[in-house]
């Protein structure tokens, strides 16, 4: 799914320099699938091949429009359709549905980012991989059905319950660090004291802030991929960097 998209980000780009795409829209598909648990109150309303993936979707409306302490798990299940007493045979506490939703976040821009950094060093630019990262990882975050990201920022999402989505958030930043070892922290980025990896990491994340205030655009992953490295000086560099990120996004996208 995401070559598809990526691929109408990038047709019309050579020109122009810059991405004419259109963000995938998320579709509100019939379920096919209840899963396990108590019947339903209602038929299927919500995306998803599971009651578990109907539930993690009305979870991420309701802790994204609502609030997370606000919305309770008979809120969830009414959303979905189902008993509350149902609701609990798939997750046993709303903290183990904000735990779920958190990774999801991460763990496919994790999962490129780990792939990109195994290549051996002949394959790429630093340059290009960096940006091929921070693309793919940005579009992840701008194209999700919900805006997740704004969950980072509540006090529970950082204690040790989510360790493990802790964990995977710190393994992809320092993957950025990595990717961006070999490239000058000239211009703006020296000035702010930062690696490139960890700048372009920050712009990404960005991307968080600007969806919620509804700002966000079908061109602003590309353009937070190329800000880390424009602020490093790569401006003139930066038509071939695009390419080299291209092709590695086609490859292990």
């Amino acid at each position: 799914m995401f070559r598809q998209y990526f691929r109408s980000l990038t047709a019309n780009a050579g020109a122009r320099g810059r991405s004419a795409s259109v963000v995938r829209q998320c579709k509100n598909d019939a379920v096919t699938s209840a899963g396990p648990g108590r019947p339903r109150s209602q038929e299927p309303s919500r995306p998803g091949a599971t009651a578990r993936d109907e539930i993690l979707d009305a979870a991420a409306e309701l802790f994204t429009t609502q609030g997370f302490a606000t919305t309770s798990t008979r809120s969830i299940a009414d959303a979905v359709g189902v008993r509350q007493s149902s609701l609990y045979h798939h997750f046993k506490t709303k903290d183990d549905i904000l735990g779920d939703l958190l990774e999801g976040t991460v763990l496919a821009g994790l999962e490129f980012a780990r792939a990109v950094a195994a290549l051996p060093p002949a394959e790429g630019a630093a340059a290009g991989r960096l940006h091929a990262v921070a693309l793919y990882d940005g579009t992840q975050l701008c194209s999700a059905r919900w805006n997740l990201g704004i969950l980072y920022h509540l006090p529970e999402a950082r204690s040790g319950r989510f360790a493990r989505f802790l964990a995977d958030r710190q393994e992809l930043r320092n993957l950025y660090r990595e990717l961006g070892a070999d490239l000058p922290p000239a211009g703006t980025a020296a000035t702010w004291q930062s690696s490139p990896g960890d700048l372009a990491f920050r712009l990404v994340e960005s991307l968080i802030n600007l969806r919620a205030d509804g700002m966000a655009t079908p061109e602003s992953p590309l353009q937070a991929a190329d800000a880390g490295l424009i602020l490093c000086g790569l401006d003139a560099e930066l038509p071939a960097i695009r390419e080299q990120g291209a092709a590695l996004i086609a490859r292990l996208g």
